[in-house]
C-alpha cells in the first residue's frame, strides 16, 4: 500500500469547483463562537460540495486568521454570506424553497440514520452554538429536525464534528 499524494487525487481547481454543480444543501451556523469550528465547516462544506454557508449572529466571518487555519483556503471556495439574525437567514432560505432542518436534540427529531433525503429537495441544515445549540426561536421555524444517535455519557458532539457526520449522510444519499 502506498500513500497517494495530493496531485494524484484529481480534485478540481478553484475555478472548476466554482463552476461545478453543488449538492442541494446549504449550511446555517447559528451563533457558532469558535473560529476553528467555522473554519472546519468551510473545509467540510468544500469536501461535500455544499452550495453555501450562512454565518449568523456572533459567528465569525472571513477573512480571519483562525478560520483560515482550519479552513485551509476553503473559505475562498465555498460561497458564504453573513446575516446578523439567524431567523432572517432561515426565512430567506425558506423563501428560496429550502427545507429547513435543525440538527438538534428536540421532540420529534428523526435519528440521522433513519432520515432519507428526497430527490429534488433543497435542504438547509442549521447547526447551533457550542453550548446552547440551535436557539429555540430558530428551532420553532424549522420544518424538521435530525439527531445524531450517541451511546456515550456526553450529551453532544462538537458542532464541527456534527457537521461532518450530518453532511456526509446528506452527501452520500444525494450523490446516488
Amino acid at each position: 500500500m502506498r500513500k497517494i499524494v495530493n496531485s494524484e487525487l484529481g480534485r478540481p481547481t478553484v475555478d472548476e469547483f466554482a463552476a461545478m454543480e453543488k449538492s442541494p444543501v446549504a449550511v446555517v451556523l447559528d451563533n457558532v463562537r469558535s473560529m476553528n469550528n467555522v473554519g472546519s465547516f468551510f473545509r467540510t462544506c468544500d469536501a461535500f460540495a455544499v452550495e453555501r454557508i450562512a454565518l449568523c449572529g456572533i459567528t465569525g466571518t472571513p477573512p480571519d486568521r483562525e478560520i483560515h487555519k482550519t479552513a485551509l483556503g476553503a473559505e475562498n471556495t465555498v460561497a458564504w454570506s453573513y446575516e446578523k439574525d439567524t431567523l432572517a437567514a432561515v426565512a430567506a432560505l425558506k423563501e428560496e424553497g429550502y427545507t429547513i432542518v435543525a440538527v438538534e436534540q428536540v421532540e420529534g427529531a428523526v435519528m440521522l440514520q433513519d432520515f432519507v433525503c428526497r430527490s429534488g429537495v433543497k435542504y438547509a441544515l442549521v447547526f447551533g452554538n457550542e453550548v446552547a445549540g440551535v436557539s429555540q426561536d430558530v428551532v420553532s421555524e424549522c420544518d424538521l429536525a435530525v439527531e445524531i444517535p450517541q451511546a456515550g455519557t456526553k450529551h453532544s458532539l462538537n458542532v464541527s464534528v456534527s457537521g461532518g457526520v450530518v453532511l456526509w449522510h446528506f452527501f452520500e444519499q444525494l450523490k446516488r
